[in-house]
Protein backbone atom coordinates (compact mmCIF):
# COMPACT_ATOMS: atom_id res chain seq x y z
CA UNK A 1 0.00 0.00 0.00
CA UNK A 2 0.95 3.64 -0.42
CA UNK A 3 -0.16 7.07 0.50
CA UNK A 4 -1.04 9.60 -2.04
CA UNK A 5 -0.67 12.99 -1.32
CA UNK A 6 -1.43 16.63 -3.36
CA UNK A 7 0.43 19.36 -1.65
CA UNK A 8 -0.61 22.81 -2.61
CA UNK A 9 -1.28 21.79 -6.00
CA UNK A 10 -2.56 24.49 -9.03
CA UNK A 11 -2.88 23.83 -12.56
CA UNK A 12 -3.54 26.11 -15.20
CA UNK A 13 -4.35 26.86 -18.86
CA UNK A 14 -2.81 30.31 -19.50
CA UNK A 15 -4.69 32.90 -17.63
CA UNK A 16 -7.48 30.05 -16.63
CA UNK A 17 -6.78 28.16 -13.23
CA UNK A 18 -8.44 24.63 -13.53
CA UNK A 19 -7.34 23.74 -10.18
CA UNK A 20 -6.22 26.11 -7.12
CA UNK A 21 -3.51 25.07 -4.11
CA UNK A 22 -5.32 21.64 -3.69
CA UNK A 23 -4.22 20.00 -0.82
CA UNK A 24 -5.22 16.39 0.21
CA UNK A 25 -4.11 13.06 1.01
CA UNK A 26 -5.06 9.72 0.24
CA UNK A 27 -3.92 7.35 2.88
CA UNK A 28 -2.80 4.21 2.81
CA UNK A 29 -5.78 1.35 1.60
CA UNK A 30 -8.38 3.86 1.98
CA UNK A 31 -10.76 5.53 -0.78
CA UNK A 32 -11.13 8.97 -0.53
CA UNK A 33 -14.25 10.17 -2.68
CA UNK A 34 -13.92 13.67 -5.02
CA UNK A 35 -17.04 15.02 -5.43
CA UNK A 36 -17.64 18.32 -7.13
CA UNK A 37 -19.89 19.03 -10.18
CA UNK A 38 -18.63 19.24 -14.17
CA UNK A 39 -15.86 21.74 -14.09
CA UNK A 40 -14.37 21.95 -10.88
CA UNK A 41 -11.69 20.79 -11.80
CA UNK A 42 -11.43 17.16 -10.22
CA UNK A 43 -10.77 15.15 -13.51
CA UNK A 44 -7.76 18.04 -13.79
CA UNK A 45 -6.35 16.80 -10.45
CA UNK A 46 -6.43 13.26 -11.69
CA UNK A 47 -4.46 13.85 -15.05
CA UNK A 48 -2.02 15.86 -13.16
CA UNK A 49 -1.22 12.83 -10.90
CA UNK A 50 -0.64 10.42 -13.89
CA UNK A 51 1.52 12.77 -15.76
CA UNK A 52 -1.10 13.59 -18.54
CA UNK A 53 -1.34 17.53 -17.41
CA UNK A 54 1.67 19.83 -16.37
CA UNK A 55 1.31 21.22 -12.33
CA UNK A 56 1.99 24.69 -12.19
CA UNK A 57 2.41 24.52 -8.61
CA UNK A 58 2.89 22.74 -5.75
CA UNK A 59 4.20 18.76 -6.00
CA UNK A 60 2.05 15.12 -5.91
CA UNK A 61 3.68 13.09 -3.66
CA UNK A 62 3.99 9.52 -3.67
CA UNK A 63 5.51 7.93 -0.10
CA UNK A 64 7.09 11.07 0.08
CA UNK A 65 8.26 11.07 -3.05
CA UNK A 66 8.04 13.40 -6.02
CA UNK A 67 5.80 11.08 -8.48
CA UNK A 68 7.18 13.32 -11.65
CA UNK A 69 10.69 12.33 -10.28
CA UNK A 70 9.71 9.04 -10.49
CA UNK A 71 10.30 6.24 -13.46
CA UNK A 72 7.10 5.80 -14.75
CA UNK A 73 7.58 2.05 -13.75
CA UNK A 74 8.25 3.15 -9.91
CA UNK A 75 5.17 5.41 -9.68
CA UNK A 76 2.63 2.58 -8.97
CA UNK A 77 -0.41 4.38 -9.59
CA UNK A 78 -3.26 4.05 -12.53
CA UNK A 79 -6.43 5.49 -13.26
CA UNK A 80 -9.32 4.18 -14.75
CA UNK A 81 -10.94 6.55 -17.23
CA UNK A 82 -14.57 7.72 -17.66
CA UNK A 83 -15.38 6.38 -20.95
CA UNK A 84 -14.87 3.07 -21.56
CA UNK A 85 -15.42 3.43 -25.66
CA UNK A 86 -12.32 4.96 -25.77
CA UNK A 87 -10.25 4.21 -23.24
CA UNK A 88 -9.25 1.10 -24.96
CA UNK A 89 -7.66 1.19 -28.12
CA UNK A 90 -9.61 -0.83 -31.21
CA UNK A 91 -7.15 -1.62 -33.04
CA UNK A 92 -5.93 -4.78 -29.91
CA UNK A 93 -7.73 -7.08 -28.85
CA UNK A 94 -9.06 -7.01 -24.98
CA UNK A 95 -5.46 -9.53 -23.99
CA UNK A 96 -3.38 -6.99 -26.07
CA UNK A 97 -4.65 -4.52 -23.92
CA UNK A 98 -4.39 -5.64 -21.01
CA UNK A 99 -0.76 -6.94 -21.43
CA UNK A 100 0.75 -3.60 -23.08
CA UNK A 101 -0.14 -2.04 -19.36
CA UNK A 102 1.97 -4.94 -17.43
CA UNK A 103 5.60 -3.93 -16.38
CA UNK A 104 8.56 -4.44 -18.69
CA UNK A 105 10.31 -7.96 -17.60
CA UNK A 106 7.61 -8.72 -14.90
CA UNK A 107 6.71 -12.08 -17.09
CA UNK A 108 8.48 -14.86 -18.74
CA UNK A 109 7.38 -15.24 -22.34
CA UNK A 110 4.20 -14.55 -23.68
CA UNK A 111 2.71 -17.16 -22.26
CA UNK A 112 3.40 -16.13 -18.53
CA UNK A 113 1.92 -12.89 -19.70
CA UNK A 114 -1.33 -14.85 -20.97
CA UNK A 115 -1.70 -16.54 -17.84
CA UNK A 116 -1.84 -13.24 -15.93
CA UNK A 117 -4.36 -11.59 -18.38
CA UNK A 118 -6.81 -14.57 -17.74
CA UNK A 119 -6.29 -14.46 -14.01
CA UNK A 120 -6.90 -10.29 -14.02
CA UNK A 121 -10.10 -11.25 -16.45
CA UNK A 122 -11.44 -13.42 -13.99
CA UNK A 123 -10.39 -11.14 -10.70
CA UNK A 124 -12.99 -8.76 -12.55
CA UNK A 125 -15.41 -11.25 -13.31
CA UNK A 126 -15.02 -11.69 -17.03
CA UNK A 127 -14.87 -15.27 -18.90
CA UNK A 128 -10.70 -15.27 -19.88
CA UNK A 129 -12.00 -16.62 -23.28
CA UNK A 130 -13.00 -12.61 -24.18
CA UNK A 131 -9.04 -12.14 -24.07
CA UNK A 132 -8.97 -12.65 -27.61
CA UNK A 133 -11.95 -10.14 -28.79
CA UNK A 134 -11.63 -6.46 -29.72
CA UNK A 135 -13.39 -3.90 -27.38
CA UNK A 136 -16.25 -3.17 -30.18
CA UNK A 137 -17.74 -6.42 -29.55
CA UNK A 138 -18.48 -5.94 -25.39
CA UNK A 139 -20.88 -3.46 -23.56
CA UNK A 140 -20.12 -0.76 -21.68
CA UNK A 141 -20.04 -2.33 -18.47
CA UNK A 142 -17.82 -5.09 -20.02
CA UNK A 143 -15.52 -2.27 -21.28
CA UNK A 144 -15.19 -1.02 -17.84
CA UNK A 145 -13.85 -4.42 -16.46
CA UNK A 146 -11.47 -4.81 -19.12
CA UNK A 147 -10.07 -1.18 -18.16
CA UNK A 148 -10.12 -1.96 -14.52
CA UNK A 149 -8.07 -5.41 -15.39
CA UNK A 150 -5.86 -3.10 -17.49
CA UNK A 151 -4.69 -0.80 -14.61
CA UNK A 152 -4.75 -3.75 -12.40
CA UNK A 153 -1.55 -5.36 -15.06
CA UNK A 154 -0.08 -2.32 -13.90
CA UNK A 155 0.91 -3.73 -10.41
CA UNK A 156 -0.72 -0.42 -8.71
CA UNK A 157 -0.69 0.47 -4.92
CA UNK A 158 -3.02 3.48 -5.86
CA UNK A 159 -5.51 3.84 -8.04
CA UNK A 160 -7.54 6.58 -9.77
CA UNK A 161 -11.05 6.00 -10.71
CA UNK A 162 -12.41 9.13 -12.64
CA UNK A 163 -16.27 8.80 -13.07
CA UNK A 164 -16.00 5.28 -14.13
CA UNK A 165 -19.61 4.88 -13.72
CA UNK A 166 -20.96 7.87 -15.32
CA UNK A 167 -20.94 6.62 -18.58
CA UNK A 168 -22.54 3.64 -17.93
CA UNK A 169 -26.24 2.57 -17.72
CA UNK A 170 -27.67 2.51 -14.59
CA UNK A 171 -28.71 -0.64 -14.78
CA UNK A 172 -24.88 -1.77 -14.44
CA UNK A 173 -23.10 0.74 -12.35
CA UNK A 174 -24.12 -1.28 -9.10
CA UNK A 175 -22.54 -4.02 -10.46
CA UNK A 176 -19.64 -2.04 -11.65
CA UNK A 177 -19.39 -0.34 -8.05
CA UNK A 178 -19.41 -3.64 -6.49
CA UNK A 179 -16.73 -4.69 -8.02
CA UNK A 180 -14.51 -1.52 -7.43
CA UNK A 181 -15.34 -1.89 -3.86
CA UNK A 182 -14.12 -5.80 -3.74
CA UNK A 183 -10.74 -5.60 -5.19
CA UNK A 184 -10.19 -2.16 -3.37
CA UNK A 185 -10.54 -4.27 -0.26
CA UNK A 186 -9.27 -7.54 -1.60
CA UNK A 187 -5.85 -5.96 -2.70
CA UNK A 188 -5.89 -3.18 -0.21
CA UNK A 189 -5.70 -0.62 -2.60
CA UNK A 190 -5.21 3.29 -1.91
CA UNK A 191 -7.82 4.68 -4.15
CA UNK A 192 -8.96 7.99 -5.29
CA UNK A 193 -13.05 7.63 -6.70
CA UNK A 194 -14.09 10.88 -8.34
CA UNK A 195 -17.63 11.26 -8.92
CA UNK A 196 -19.88 13.85 -9.44
CA UNK A 197 -22.87 12.36 -7.48
CA UNK A 198 -22.42 11.73 -3.94
CA UNK A 199 -24.84 8.67 -3.58
CA UNK A 200 -21.81 6.66 -5.52
CA UNK A 201 -18.78 8.69 -2.87
CA UNK A 202 -20.86 7.76 0.06
CA UNK A 203 -21.03 3.81 -1.03
CA UNK A 204 -17.25 3.58 -1.49
CA UNK A 205 -15.93 6.19 0.38
CA UNK A 206 -14.01 6.75 3.82
CA UNK A 207 -13.42 10.39 3.07
CA UNK A 208 -15.07 12.94 1.09
CA UNK A 209 -13.51 15.77 -0.52
CA UNK A 210 -15.54 18.36 -1.99
CA UNK A 211 -13.93 20.73 -4.73
CA UNK A 212 -15.93 23.81 -6.59
CA UNK A 213 -13.74 25.43 -8.71
CA UNK A 214 -10.77 24.33 -8.34
CA UNK A 215 -10.84 24.82 -4.54
CA UNK A 216 -11.52 22.31 -1.63
CA UNK A 217 -14.54 23.97 0.15
CA UNK A 218 -15.27 20.54 2.82
CA UNK A 219 -13.47 17.75 3.60
CA UNK A 220 -13.82 14.84 6.38
CA UNK A 221 -15.35 11.33 6.99
CA UNK A 222 -17.53 10.28 4.81
CA UNK A 223 -20.31 10.00 7.54
CA UNK A 224 -19.73 13.05 9.08
CA UNK A 225 -19.84 15.25 6.31
CA UNK A 226 -23.25 13.58 4.92
CA UNK A 227 -24.59 13.74 8.30
CA UNK A 228 -23.47 17.87 8.73
CA UNK A 229 -22.68 19.24 5.72
CA UNK A 230 -21.14 23.00 6.35
CA UNK A 231 -20.80 24.24 3.37
CA UNK A 232 -23.76 25.44 0.94
CA UNK A 233 -22.27 23.80 -2.15
CA UNK A 234 -22.09 20.58 -0.29
CA UNK A 235 -25.87 20.25 0.96
CA UNK A 236 -26.58 21.49 -2.42
CA UNK A 237 -24.64 18.30 -4.02
CA UNK A 238 -26.28 16.29 -0.95
CA UNK A 239 -30.02 17.67 -1.88
CA UNK A 240 -29.47 16.43 -5.39
CA UNK A 241 -28.01 12.67 -4.79
CA UNK A 242 -30.24 9.92 -4.53
CA UNK A 243 -31.57 9.60 -0.52
CA UNK A 244 -30.33 6.53 -0.77
CA UNK A 245 -27.16 4.50 -2.74
CA UNK A 246 -29.41 1.77 -3.50
CA UNK A 247 -31.70 3.71 -5.49
CA UNK A 248 -28.52 3.82 -7.58
CA UNK A 249 -27.17 0.27 -6.94
CA UNK A 250 -30.65 -1.52 -6.91
CA UNK A 251 -30.40 -5.17 -6.50
CA UNK A 252 -26.84 -5.85 -7.65
CA UNK A 253 -26.04 -8.45 -5.12
CA UNK A 254 -26.93 -11.25 -7.97
CA UNK A 255 -24.92 -13.67 -9.39
CA UNK A 256 -22.34 -11.74 -11.91
CA UNK A 257 -22.32 -14.77 -14.31
CA UNK A 258 -26.10 -14.35 -14.78
CA UNK A 259 -25.77 -10.59 -15.74
CA UNK A 260 -24.92 -9.08 -19.28
CA UNK A 261 -22.79 -5.99 -18.38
Amino acid sequence: MSELEFAGVSVRYGGFTAVDEVSLTVPEGEVVGLVGESGSGKSTLAQAAVGLVPVSDGRILLDGTDVHRLRPRDRRVQMVFQDPYSSLDPRMSVGESIMEAMPKGAYAGRDARRREVARLLELVNLDPGRAAMPPRRLSGGQRQRIALARALAGRPEVVIADEITSALDVSVQGAVLNLVRDLQRELRLSMLFISHNLAVVRYLSDRIVVLRAGRIVETGPTEQVLADPRHPYTRELLAAAPSRHTELLGDDDSDPENLDY
